[in-house]
């Protein structure tokens, strides 16, 4: 309720305005078709018939509708541990990006903090400039982490783009003054980060978690690189392999034809894109707010 309704006025609308308000509605419905459409058209195409999808039968209902493509996704049991690997990849490398990004990012906030210039330079520089695949690959192969989890952790431990939106969030949020209150109490830097700074950044707490578990999750590439063990693969890489021929030829080896093969895998790829995309699908409405805040953290300078 507007203060010009409380009062007992109602602001009258010219047409020009209702106009605009037509408009915009018009404007934003067919933004969010845009938008929603495809992911609509994936999940009902995942249970039709394929030979139906590509004849353009199937526009806002499932045709011949089937779970067949579900539940040969479900028979394959390299589904489910590459499911569990990325739960396991993402809790745990978002935990070690986030533990170890706030503490620099609010040492960096720090006026008093000598070479902090030239720190966030050679920072920003690896944002424009990195070593490779090759001298990378050396890198986590002389340290020992191949094939193992941590070659998917440790060398993404800290991300130089939101090392920065912290940073930011931390200049413009923490006052000096409450520093220099917590000094006069008798509060150590450490004493001052965790009781003070922590508990009043639960919004760039909240961002990193997001931005970090999204780039977990969806990663697949490094897991290429650094995993030659099946059972370690994360499920990125592992629907990746679902989609090649010969892995989905284990799959359809009971097929009758060639024909039939095709069919069965191309219902294999839709529900294969609603499994991956499932959670984040789900929690996206809940967090969206989050996300916004994470895009303009920094934007704007108080």
């Amino acid at each position: 309720m507007t203060a010009a309704t409380k009062t007992g006025f109602r602001i009258r609308q010219t047409k020009a305005d209702k106009v605009f308000d037509i408009m915009n509605y018009v404007l934003l419905t067919i933004c969010f078709l845009l938008v929603a459409y495809p992911l609509y058209f994936i999940v009902i195409a995942s249970i039709s018939d394929p030979v139906d999808v590509y004849a353009g039968k199937v526009f806002l209902f499932p045709h011949n509708a089937t779970l067949d493509g579900y539940r040969r996704i479900l028979e394959y049991k390299t589904f489910f541990t590459g499911y569990r690997n990325t739960v396991i990849y993402t809790v745990v490398g978002t935990a070690v990006n986030v533990v170890l990004t706030l503490p620099a990012a609010y040492a960096l906030s720090r006026k008093d903090l000598v070479g902090r210039n030239a720190i966030m330079m050679m920072i920003t520089f690896t944002m424009i400039f990195s070593g490779g695949i090759v001298p990378n690959y050396l890198l986590v192969d002389s340290l020992g982490l191949l094939d193992t989890m941590w070659a998917l952790i440790l060398p993404v431990a800290v991300s130089s783009w939101n090392l920065i939106v912290a940073r930011t969030f931390f200049q413009q949020t923490i006052p000096d003054e409450l520093l220099e209150a917590s000094q006069l109490d008798g509060a150590t830097n450490i004493q001052f980060f965790l009781q003070v700074v922590l508990p009043l950044s639960k919004a760039i707490i909240a961002v990193l978690v997001l931005f970090y578990a999204v780039s977990h999750w969806n990663s697949y590439f490094t897991a290429m690189i650094y995993l030659s063990d099946v059972n370690k693969h994360p499920l990125q890489l592992v629907l990746r392999s679902i989609l090649f021929e010969n892995s989905l030829g284990d799959m359809v080896e009971d097929a009758a034809n060639l024909a039939a093969q095709q069919r069965l895998g191309d219902m294999i790829k839709y529900g294969i894109i609603i499994a991956s995309s499932l959670p984040l699908l789900i929690l996206y409405p809940f967090l969206q707010r989050y996300f916004i805040q994470g895009v303009m953290i920094g934007a704007v300078k108080g």
